[in-house]
């Protein structure tokens, strides 16, 4: 799932709003004079790469553009850095127009070339690994589009057979050519793309080259992000009078610190301008909201999804199991993941975890999305048919009630989680006790971050986690997902090119059923039959259950009184329009 414009499916809630690392922090920051917000976030960047980003919170939001983007008020697809397009009338080719006197936060011209290289160099080339390739395929053949120069102001994309996500793809991030042509073609001492070492959280800031409509201006460990307005920024050249009172945000800071009580100190004691409000905080900041000059907003129920997630991988590396093979046996066996669907007590998450903020979740497409299917079902919690299942399965218990499989091992494995999420700590909490009513111990785990990136990515040795993915109206950007293959396929993955390669995986009917029904809806152009393809999948992803998902939140944001023009979605949040938001003293 892209992340940025083009709604990713990558990992979500990460870009929590947390505190500075010091009050002493927050008062100099403030008291520039230079009109600016302060933000947080649960870690740092892992990339300044936006073609091998695959984690939130990243800096392309701000800092890219595409040629198009999606209005997160309306859903509709609306001109950036392409003023217009042409759809032709067999729905194979658009062709794009660019706007005048584009530039990158250099100062040097975006041009055509830079679209083509974008693509052709970069997206659509096997040599660099990243996810959204996976987005841009079409058809069974999993074809890619092809990208040719009509004159020095328009592009053709063309597709090898009618594509229905087609336009929305193209709000992928035009990268700059005249920075990153040479990484692409220059290859290390073991045949691989400079590019793949290119950007790094380690190169200095003003190396990086963006078009969007900040650029990034300072960067700290574990300490701040720091953005300026790009004065080369299409919008910037042509902006008008602007009837908002207030300056326009020429600086805005991330601060890192993991942790969510951190943040709600800071807020409340005016450090940052904004923060997510989670469920625990709420009533206490309700109360607060108007003596205290910010306002809370809501967006309705929240994109993405909130699961429990279980290592499908039958696979070995090396000749070891990537899972300890009696719980890869248990994991795969479909009545035990039923059996933890019905013994997780959701209602009683939602209750006391998300104090009544949520609902129960059924689906891997997100509520406010147009292809969201009311009549998917859910597993209401029952213990009892849990431990039938189970039973059915071969498990029995013994005289302590604990539970052992058909060969009497005790059934226990270790759940993880990123360390600092505050809600997600409490839905495993949760989970851990719960299940220890039918008899199954959970080893319960919040990690680092980077840790548990390392472990869905690379060694792929876990058993289950909790995690979340960013979502959207359109569910194609789920694709490197669901598809067998996708970079972010992580509950059966293949390691990245370049890793060990892996030993004996296999991939369930199902499995396979739900790739190709994402394929014949991103093939089908009808509306309705699109939405008849997308009930199916979610149909058939809750029978076969390779998430078991928990609870869609309210989308909900604390935003600080002084910063003027804010357009809240649960899609964009409070600052997807930073660029025409305005701030007074």
């Amino acid at each position: 799932m892209m992340i940025s414009r083009w709604i990713k499916a990558t990992l979500l809630g990460l870009l929590s709003a947390i505190a500075l690392s010091s009050c002493q922090g927050i008062i100099q920051a403030q008291t520039t004079e230079v009109p600016q917000i302060v933000q947080g976030i649960l870690s740092d960047p892992k990339t300044f790469n936006y073609a091998l980003n695959q984690e939130s919170p990243n800096i392309f939001g701000l800092t890219y553009a595409g040629l198009v983007l999606e209005n997160p008020l309306t859903g509709e697809i609306e001109p950036e850095l392409a003023e217009s397009w042409e759809i032709a009338d067999d729905n194979l080719s658009i062709t794009f127009t660019l706007r005048d006197g584009l530039k990158w936060s250099d100062g040097e011209p975006l041009t055509v070339d830079d679209v083509i290289f974008t693509y052709r160099d970069i997206y659509l080339n096997d040599e660099i690994p990243t996810d959204a390739r996976d987005i841009l395929r079409v058809g069974e053949a999993r074809g890619l589009p092809t990208i040719e120069k009509v004159d020095e102001k328009r592009i053709r994309f063309t597709v090898p057979e009618p594509f229905a996500p087609f336009l929305g793809t193209t709000s992928l991030p035009i990268l700059p050519a005249h920075v990153l042509r040479e990484s692409v073609e220059t290859k290390d001492s073991g045949g691989q793309p400079l590019f793949l070492r290119k950007w790094g959280v380690d190169t200095p800031t003003e190396e990086i080259i963006g078009n969007g409509a900040y650029k990034l201006a300072g960067y700290s460990t574990s300490q701040r992000v720091i953005y300026e307005r790009n004065p080369y920024y299409w919008k910037y050249q042509q902006e008008a009078a602007n009837e908002i009172e207030g300056e326009p945000i020429e600086r805005i800071i991330w601060q890192v610190v993991e942790s969510q009580d951190t943040s709600l100190l800071q807020f409340r004691s005016g450090g940052l301008d904004s923060i997510s409000v989670s469920p625990e905080y709420f009533s206490l900041l309700k109360q607060e909201e108007s003596r205290s000059n910010f306002k809370i907003y809501n967006g309705g129920p929240a994109y993405g999804t909130t699961f429990l997630g279980f290592n499908l991988n039958k696979a070995s590396r090396n000749g070891q199991p990537l899972v300890d093979p009696i719980k890869s046996r248990w994991f795969n066996n479909l009545n035990f993941r039923k059996a933890i669907a019905y013994g997780i007590d959701r209602q009683k998450m939602i209750d006391n975890t998300f104090r009544g903020l949520g609902e129960a979740q059924n689906s891997p497409i997100s509520r406010q999305s147009p292809f969201f299917w009311d009549g998917v079902e859910g597993y209401d919690y029952n213990p009892d048919k849990a431990r039938e299942l189970l039973t059915e399965a071969g498990f029995q218990y013994n005289s302590a009630g604990q539970l052992l499989d058909e060969d009497g091992n005790r059934v226990r494995f270790t759940l993880l989680t990123n360390a600092g999420n505050k809600t997600r700590e409490a839905m495993g909490a949760q989970i851990k006790q719960d299940l220890s009513q039918i008899g199954i111990q959970v080893d319960f785990n919040a990690i680092a971050f980077s840790v548990l990136v390392d472990k869905l990515s690379n060694s792929l040795d876990w058993d289950a986690h909790i995690l979340g993915f960013t979502g959207g109206n359109e569910p194609n950007g789920g694709a490197n997902l669901w598809n067998t293959e996708g970079g972010l396929h992580f509950f059966n993955q293949q390691p990245p090119p370049g890793e060990t390669p892996l030993e004996g995986r296999e991939v369930a009917d199902w499995e396979q059923e739900i790739s190709d029904l994402y394929v014949d809806a991103a093939s089908e152009l009808d509306l309705e039959k699109r939405k008849e393809i997308y009930a199916d999948i979610q149909r058939i992803t809750q029978d076969n259950l390779p998430l078991v998902f928990l609870v869609n939140p309210l989308s909900l944001s604390a935003v600080r009184d002084r910063v003027q023009g804010v357009e809240y979605s649960a899609l964009g949040g409070a600052f997807w329009n930073t660029d025409q938001l305005r701030v007074t003293p």
